[in-house]
């Protein structure tokens, strides 16, 4: 009698925890249904519940957060990398705008990446620069840009599955928004290779260094000689404008004369090079006779209008010729 009352109990107490189990378990989807779920990042369910997959079809949506959600397509959107931000990460907490009820103009987030917004670039590069310092970009504060009050965003677009300035084929367009004399160089006749899509304007310029004119090297030379390594030396006999700056003789955006040159010889060369015993300056034409001073120079100057018809090496040579005028010819 009584192991058979003790039975009935605990198959009571059984009994009472299967329902209180079921009656829980039931309980549970109803309080999931009426909670948003994260769309991409961790916790942006208090975003992605206005910004989702509709604004697509919102254009003026767009114009504030181009494909929102395809931030899951980018580096910013690696679930699997703890380095990954969260949306309040960059933008903050947003409590005025997440309580907003009013109507009228969108009222400013904590940080609000708008280009029509009243937040101060400062603050909106601090959200890049929070884990975006260092490297190449250790210098951004001090750069061209950066001194000049550029935000991150001009050029970048976070959200957007394909950005532009990290896009070998449409770098270019951004970067001429606002550099639009480079843009007039790049399309004249003798150019480097950008229109062609065989460079970038990031082959030679690091935009978040701070070097004075932004290159990925220290100085024009160096920038110059990742590519044209044979112009770099040491060569015997250096001709000093090469080893001081390509600049000086080279316009490297774009010109109308061959070899990038900012003017055809021999009016390039005579600029440096306008001696009276050799080459002294002279209108155009062609000899006539020779020298008086018995240099035989002073009325070839200008035959065929140029230089390097003779002096071949100008970039340096090698030769043991001992006069000066003999260590870039043929």
């Amino acid at each position: 009698m009584k192991l058979s009352r003790q039975l009935f109990m605990v198959s009571a107490v059984l009994g009472m925890i299967g329902l209180a189990a079921n009656i829980a378990f039931a309980a549970e989807p109803a309080q999931a249904a009426d909670q948003p779920k994260d769309l991409v990042l961790k916790g942006d369910a208090k975003c992605t519940g206005c910004h989702d997959e509709t604004d697509d079809a919102k254009p003026t949506m767009l114009e504030l957060h181009p494909s929102v959600l395809s931030i899951g397509k980018t580096k910013h959107g690696t679930q699997a990398d703890g380095r990954t931000p969260t949306c309040t990460d960059c933008h903050g907490e947003s409590v005025t705008h997440r309580t907003f009820r009013g109507s009228g103009d969108q009222p400013m987030t904590d940080r609000n990446f708008r280009k029509n917004t009243k937040t101060s670039v400062e603050d909106r590069n601090e959200a890049c620069l929070t884990c975006h310092q260092g490297g190449n970009r250790i210098g951004w504060q001090m750069s061209a840009h950066g001194s000049q009050d550029v935000a991150c965003t001009s050029c970048h677009q976070v959200h957007a599955r394909n950005d532009k300035v990290r896009d070998k084929l449409t770098q270019t367009e951004v970067c001429f928004t606002c550099h639009k004399e480079q843009r007039a160089q790049i399309n004249k006749p003798a150019h480097h290779p950008i229109v062609e899509g065989k460079m970038t304007c990031s082959s030679c310029h690091n935009v978040h260094g701070d070097n004075p004119k932004q290159l990925i090297k220290a100085s024009t030379n160096e920038t110059c000689y990742t590519c044209h390594m044979e112009k770099r030396g040491p060569f015997v006999h250096n001709h000093q404008p090469v080893t001081e700056d390509c600049g000086i003789c080279h316009q490297p955006h774009g010109t109308t004369i061959d070899n990038l040159l900012k003017s055809r010889p021999p009016f390039l060369c005579q600029e440096c090079h306008n001696m009276n015993t050799t080459h002294q300056g002279q209108p155009f034409g062609l000899p006539r006779n020779r020298a008086s001073n018995g240099s035989g120079f002073s009325t070839l100057a200008t035959v065929g209008r140029g230089c390097v018809n003779c002096h071949t090496n100008i970039h340096g040579s090698n030769s043991t010729e001992k006069t000066a005028g003999d260590r870039f010819v043929r």
